[in-house]
């Protein structure tokens, strides 16, 4: 994510107005998570205080609860309209930004954080990751890589040369911030997954609705007809019998406190 506070003004108001809508086109955000709860599951590590950080509308914490029914959950993201989302009982709410935490040092057994860290620097979030989480405590992660959403970026290039999609972190990017914030790796994951749609049309809404239309570019001109024809054309190229792909390059990282 960009530095200008702007930039963050404007990805906070992309979620807070997705919120309602969110889960209803979330699908490869719940595999995302799902697939990362398995990793952890098969850990004999039992964790006393969790926080979720970026935790949306909070479809990870059930499966927290019910994996570590004993432990204190905190849900963390700094879209407060997600916050608003989060299921009633489960977890305390924490509006903050994962570059800037508000816990104590030393003070949670474990993170959990699910597609958000794409949205940070990581050699800012992996530091106060690290920082929060006591020695011996994991973080857990699911993000995005640089193939992710590719089917779109090669489609605008043959259309202007502006910047239409985040730039995404490489997975050795990721690791090597987390070792020099003093985390140890202790698994990493890596795969692709895929969302559809009928047409570019509905494809972009849903990309839209899941807040992740923001790039941290300046804002550009409209496409226009004839761009908008081209676009559509170039997008076809991708079409699969189940409709227009949007391709999510996941990387699952489980990594420890040193």
């Amino acid at each position: 994510m960009t530095d200008a506070p702007a930039s963050k003004r404007a990805v906070r108001a992309a979620f807070d107005k997705a919120a309602d809508a969110y889960d209803a086109v979330a699908a490869v955000q719940r595999k995302a998570c799902d697939r990362l709860l398995a990793m952890i599951s098969a850990q004999a590590f039992e964790p006393q205080r969790i926080v979720d950080a970026g935790c949306g509308t909070g479809y990870a914490l059930a499966g927290l609860h019910r994996r570590f029914p004993g432990a204190e959950l905190i849900a963390l993201d700094f879209a407060p309209a997600m916050l608003r989302r989060q299921p009633p009982g489960l977890a305390l709410p924490l509006c903050a930004d994962l570059e800037r935490l508000p816990l104590a040092e030393a003070s949670v057994d474990a993170l959990w954080s699910s597609y958000a860290l794409q949205w940070c620097h990581p050699r800012r979030a992996l530091p106060e990751l690290a920082r929060s989480l006591r020695p011996g405590g994991q973080l857990w992660i699911a993000t995005l890589g640089p193939g992710t959403l590719h089917e779109l970026r090669d489609a605008f290039r043959l259309v202007d040369q502006h910047e239409h999609v985040l730039p995404f972190q490489a997975p050795e990017v990721l690791e090597d911030a987390a070792e020099d914030a003093g985390l140890r790796v202790l698994a990493s994951e890596r795969d692709t997954l895929q969302a559809w749609a009928p047409d570019l049309r509905g494809l972009l809404a849903d990309i839209k609705t899941l807040g992740a239309h923001q790039t941290g570019a300046p804002r550009r001109p409209p496409l226009g007809r004839t761009g908008w024809n081209k676009l559509v054309k170039a997008y076809e190229m991708h079409r699969t019998p189940a409709g227009l792909p949007a391709s999510y390059d996941t990387l699952w990282l489980l990594a420890e406190k040193t």
